[in-house]
């Protein structure tokens, strides 16, 4: 009698046990699903950021390179009025 009531108890035991597996299971694959969807959402907010930073430097870059030029014609032009009224003041 002993005999069954311990077989009873530990089929019992390992029908749980196999429940809380099944059950475990499922739960670490919507983690895992979870998980895969967060990383996702995370690279492509990456990937937005990288893009706009990118955008920011060009946009910068131009500026930069605008105002160059600018420099460059604004010393250009003075150097032609200093050699300009050179001549002016060796002509008179």
């Amino acid at each position: 009698m002993r005999k069954i009531i311990l077989a009873a108890a530990i089929a019992t035991s390992a029908l749980g046990l196999a429940a809380c597996s099944e059950t475990t299971e499922a739960e670490a694959d919507e983690t895992v699903g979870a998980m895969a969807a967060d990383a996702e959402d995370a690279g492509e907010e990456i990937a937005n950021t990288t893009e706009a930073a990118a955008e920011n430097v060009e946009a910068a870059a131009n500026e930069a390179a605008d105002d160059a030029v600018k420099t460059a014609d604004e010393i250009g032009n003075d150097a032609l009025d200093v050699v300009n009224d050179a001549e002016e003041a060796g002509a008179e």
